[in-house]
């Protein structure tokens, strides 16, 4: 199969790439940074490479500054506008153009969605929320939703990997003994393995059946007290440390909603799929993953 994949170089993209490539997919990669493509993938630097006698099998679209790591100034609020919707925006209109459509677009997305549901389990025919985190994620679905092909939806938790992302941040403060909760610590985190994440992904891409969005996290959500007391046992750790919802509000600004709030996210549309889950239990992925 022939795949166009954007945001092939970040956490998820990089482990997907592998897997498709193991599978012997023809891969081409949009990217800013063509020295980091692995050799076995074409790299193309803009949407205007791809011309209408293009033929590609499928589009993965995975791209997205990161949303967390810079202040929210409405000039960064363009940015990660511009790298989820604008860009999804030319992927549909190049899908479009094309003499032969790909069969299917896969399109990121986050449980960001919803908004702050608190104990409520939300799963994917609730409504979107309200806070700038649900609006971006509801105009970025929007667009992938304009195309007329097949379209899955990724909407994604708290991605767990050893190598990189929110995890391997987390591992120094509480190897030292200074983790703790996010404020009140009872705001939901609701997360996935990037194994089961990546052959979920696979398994769209592949189920013709398949559409709409799905709830990208693992059967069993936990609170943020929850999380630090697992993480902090399994590296015989105290988790003393709490840091205040104000302080986050200080320091964070807008985006300490991220943090503060949550979301207890099914994933029953994946279960629909009959996908067994690699990693279903938090505790033994984290003693997995140290």
């Amino acid at each position: 199969m022939k795949i166009l994949i954007t945001g092939g170089t970040g956490l998820i993209g990089k482990k997907l790439c592998s897997a498709l490539l193991q599978q012997e997919h023809d891969l081409t990669i949009l990217t800013r940074r063509p020295s980091v493509v692995p050799k076995q993938c074409k790299a193309i630097l803009s949407l205007s490479e791809w011309q209408p006698e293009t033929v590609y099998d499928a589009v993965i679209n995975l791209a997205g500054e990161p949303i967390v790591d810079k202040t929210w100034t409405e000039k960064r609020k363009k940015c990660l506008w511009d790298s989820r919707v604008s860009l999804t925006q030319e992927l549909v209109k190049h899908i479009e153009a094309a003499n032969q459509k790909p069969k299917v677009l896969i399109s990121g997305s986050a449980i960001g969605y919803y908004g702050n549901t608190g104990d409520v389990i939300v799963d994917e025919t609730t409504s979107v929320g309200s806070d700038f985190g649900a609006e971006l994620c509801s105009a970025w679905e929007n667009e992938a939703l304009k195309a007329n092909i097949r379209v899955c939806i990724l909407r994604t938790g708290l991605v767990l990997d050893s190598s990189g992302g929110l995890f391997k941040k987390m591992l120094l403060p509480f190897k030292l003994g200074l983790g703790g909760c996010i404020g009140h610590g009872k705001q939901w985190m609701s997360w996935i393995h990037i194994d089961d994440y990546v052959e979920i992904l696979i398994r769209l891409l592949n189920n013709e059946k398949a559409q709409g969005a799905y709830n990208m996290i693992a059967p069993e959500p936990v609170t943020n007290k929850q999380f630090t007391t697992i993480l902090a046992n399994k590296l015989s750790r105290p988790a003393f440390f709490n840091i205040p919802a104000w302080f986050l509000k200080l320091i964070l600004g807008e985006r300490a909603e991220l943090v503060i709030s949550g979301q207890r996210v099914s994933s029953v549309k994946i279960k629909e799929l009959d996908y067994q889950f690699i990693y279903p239990n938090l505790d033994n992925t984290i003693e997995l993953l140290l």
